[in-house]
């Protein structure tokens, strides 16, 4: 059942597109040779054309439109081999220019597809309805001076994609979803880091409601909205207010409104521009944008493993289920590290060490599978010393957390510590012999057909090996001697 808001008039149905912003991965600017580098001294990383100075004119980043080509792939969209810039007129403090050169009628990638997973299980697929490259503004400080803004002008021209959804999205989850499958892909990619803390990947949130059936209603825009979370928030929220309106007999307005996480609320920002409000016209210092197919094709070769290829591979490969396959492949770096440890070995072990005990060790220790204090390598030397019979899933245990704790290789621990699976059925015969002698009693009830005493003697003998027998050489032989 579809997502609703119950209201005094009955149901109501949210409609949700988004507008994700998200900062191209280049080490300059889009129109400019600038640097990109986060966190640098504020006005430091700014060139005469992002300053505006008379007479500066742009000059297209050309690794900037690779990568917006490449998220257009990404996102199986159509390419458009002839776009165009614009400039788009508003006058801010943070806008040397007085315009920002963007894509309108024109953009470099058009229609394209997500496909999501929800909660349920069940998938969905949203469309993109464009991609366009434009320049980012600076960024106004006010807590700087009591009675002045300051203005930081190091973001200033640095290339964005605006990836515009279709009205497709029903609920807060499936917004979540979306922006989830979208960051994952670009990060794969290479294309946009994600980093919605740092800036580089933000939503406007275009929410509306109706009744089952109507056509669409008045829409209000949730500006620059920096969490997956607060998007959600957010879209609950505004709905709601939007019914409210609605069910009182009043109009929803076309606004922009900022969303305030700590009030759980959003406010009027201003009215809703159109696009005619800009004032759009062609850039006349810049070229129709022309690519090549050939080149577009070149790209498209070269392109990584995308996380849904790469999820179906590893259930093909390595055996393993669709929701373990998506915990692995939700980060790249992390299905690497899987892949490490499970090639030529049992994947299905590989996915339970790899999701269980070293994700554990990383939570405990607030590592990153980064900086993982086992490699991947120490990882997959390890299973090798469980399939070989060196040392039982029990030991391996013991191995590992001291794996974690001095980053000493399996082999070497194991060595040292004389944690050597015991194999020799001499030894584990005797270790049996002395356990029933210690418990003849519940060897007579265990003859009398108390079947379940069994695991009682399994655990008495790993016990009495310190954890070293082989566990399956031991119910063998333990079965054998206790029906005897």
């Amino acid at each position: 059942m579809s997502y609703v808001i119950e209201g005094k008039t009955g149901s109501w149905e949210i409609v949700v597109g988004l507008e994700v912003h998200a900062q191209v991965v280049s080490k300059s600017k889009l129109f400019s040779g600038a640097s990109t580098t986060f966190g640098a001294e504020p006005n430091s990383q700014v060139s005469l054309v992002d300053a505006a100075f008379p007479g500066m004119l742009p000059v297209i980043n050309r690794e900037c439109v690779a990568q917006a080509v490449r998220t257009g792939l990404g996102l199986n969209a159509r390419i458009n081999l002839e776009s165009r810039f614009d400039r788009k007129n508003y006058f801010y403090a943070d806008l040397p220019q007085g315009y920002q050169i963007s894509q309108f009628a024109h953009p470099i990638v058009g229609e394209g597809t997500i496909e999501i997973e929800l909660s349920s299980g069940e998938t969905r697929k949203i469309g993109i309805t464009r991609l366009h490259m434009e320049q980012d503004a600076g960024k106004l400080i006010h807590d700087q001076d009591p009675t002045k803004s300051m203005v930081d002008l190091n973001r200033a021209g640095v290339a964005l994609m605006e990836i515009v959804s279709e009205p497709d999205i029903r609920e807060p989850e499936e917004a979540g979803a979306y922006l989830r499958k979208l960051r994952q892909i670009l990060r794969y990619l290479g294309t946009c880091d994600g980093n919605m803390e740092e800036g580089s990947m933000r939503a406007d949130v275009n929410v509306s409601v109706r009744k089952a059936g109507e056509p669409f209603r008045t829409r209000c825009e949730i500006k620059n909205v920096n969490s997956i979370r607060f998007v959600m928030q957010a879209i609950e929220v505004e709905a709601a207010r939007q019914v409210e309106i609605w069910e009182n007999g009043g109009e929803v307005d076309q606004e922009t409104r900022l969303f305030d996480a700590a009030r759980g609320e959003t406010r009027t920002m201003r009215s809703k521009e159109d696009a005619h409000d800009y004032r759009y016209f062609p850039d006349p210092d810049l070229l129709p944008l022309v690519i090549e197919q050939d080149w577009v094709d070149a790209l498209k070769a070269a392109l990584p493993e995308l996380p849904d290829a790469k999820r179906a591979r590893f259930q093909s490969d390595y055996g393993i289920p669709f929701y373990d396959a998506g915990v692995l492949v939700a980060e790249q770096s992390v299905a690497d590290f899987y892949e490490t440890v499970a090639k030529g070995r049992d994947g299905k072990l590989a996915v339970s060490w790899v999701t269980g005990d070293l994700f554990a060790a990383l939570n405990r220790t607030g590592k990153t599978i980064e900086t993982s204090p086992v490699s991947a390598e120490a990882l997959g030397q390890m299973l090798d010393l469980i399939a070989d019979g060196t040392i039982n899933g029990k030991i391996a245990k013991e191995v590992f957390e001291d794996m974690v704790e001095t980053g000493e290789s399996p082999d070497a621990i194991v060595e040292k510590k004389g944690l050597r699976q015991v194999t020799d059925t001499g030894v584990i015969d005797a270790a049996i012999d002395a356990v029933m002698a210690k418990n003849a009693d519940k060897v007579a009830e265990y003859r009398s057909g108390k079947d379940k005493l069994f695991g009682f003697f399994v655990g008495q003998v790993m016990k009495e090996t310190k954890g070293k027998a082989n566990p399956a050489l031991v119910n063998d032989a333990l079965k054998s001697k206790l029906d005897a």
